[in-house]
């Protein structure tokens, strides 16, 4: 009984967390630019694309939905701290902290190596993409101000290139961070199985788009012209290049959430640069963003030593 009941546990905690910390911040540009478009239709596209893409990953890979992001994280049977320690990332997740899923995750069931890995490539993941955004809002704030309004007769080709941006930044998140929930499953589970995940998932994801992204959103909502759709269009499409390249790189995990902070940080000071900005105004907020995430990685650090003397 306590076999089946701590794996569901932890998918439980584990699930519930990874949905509203990394998926708000990989739906929260597509959330803040749609308020008018009801929550609903918003969950069903998001819902559909995540359906289809784990089954896909089920079915290609023999039944393993986590893309092959655990081929260096070998199954152990669940124990009552494995379990625990989602639990720890969905209360940090409700104070609107944004922890790595993956550090905090995946961490307890991984050698220190391991770690160093998934820490080495997050770190570039960073850096990559704060120095990234930073070149590339530069070169686009020369060409368009996206502060301006989009005229009427384009509005609908951006609503229409932001909805397919976002499903392919969703695709690749999802093919991303599945292992942190997978973890708690055998690398090859059954159809019954599958479904009962695909079904938890779905209904977490509702509750995550009726209260509109909670505490984490707020990252997103603070940041400029998110809410505006050319913007969030733009953001979402270079995040999910960033994301694409680290993913053909290699199968080690590494933290989406990393990417998405330094994404947004890259961004932010190039806009300020080029208008001009005091330093002073956007540093708070970048410092602020960066704290949080080194707040997450000191937890997970802790949570791996902890579980390291328990074993």
């Amino acid at each position: 009984m306590i076999e089946t009941l701590l794996p569901a546990i932890g998918i439980l905690f584990a699930g519930t967390a990874v949905l509203n910390n990394d998926a708000v911040q990989t739906l929260g540009t597509f959330m803040a630019s749609n308020k008018k478009i009801s929550w609903q239709k918003l969950w069903f596209a998001a819902s559909s694309i995540l359906v289809i893409t784990i089954t896909w990953g089920w079915y290609q890979n023999g039944g393993d939905i986590s893309f092959g992001r655990l081929d260096t994280i070998p199954y152990v049977p669940i124990q009552w701290f494995h379990a625990a320690v989602p639990a720890v990332l969905l209360i940090l997740t409700r104070m609107g902290i944004p922890v790595s899923t993956t550090f905090l995750v995946l961490s307890v069931f991984s050698t220190a190596v391991v770690f160093e890995k998934m820490l080495i490539k997050s770190m570039l993941g960073y850096a990559i993409a704060a120095c990234s955004a930073y070149g590339f809002w530069l070169l686009l704030a020369s060409c368009m101000d996206e502060k301006k309004k989009v005229p009427k007769e384009q509005k609908k080709y951006w609503r229409f290139a932001q909805w397919i941006t976002t499903g392919f930044l969703w695709f690749t998140w999802i093919t991303h961070d599945m292992a942190n929930i997978a973890v708690f499953l055998p690398r090859q589970i059954g159809f019954e199985t599958l479904l009962c995940v695909l079904a938890f998932l779905s209904i977490v994801l509702a509750f995550m788009f009726r209260s509109g992204g909670g505490k984490i959103q707020e990252i997103v909502s603070k940041k400029s012209s998110t809410s505006y759709v050319r913007s969030a269009t733009i953001i979402d499409f270079v995040y999910a290049i960033i994301l694409l390249i680290f993913k053909e790189w290699s199968n080690v995990p590494m933290s989406t959430t990393w990417v998405f902070v330094g994404l947004l940080c890259g961004r932010e000071l190039a806009i300020a640069t080029w208008y001009n900005r005091k330093i002073k105004r956007v540093f708070p907020l970048i410092a602020r963003d960066f704290l949080k995430v080194m707040m997450g990685l000191a937890v997970s650090v802790v949570m791996v030593l902890v579980v390291s003397s328990l074993k």
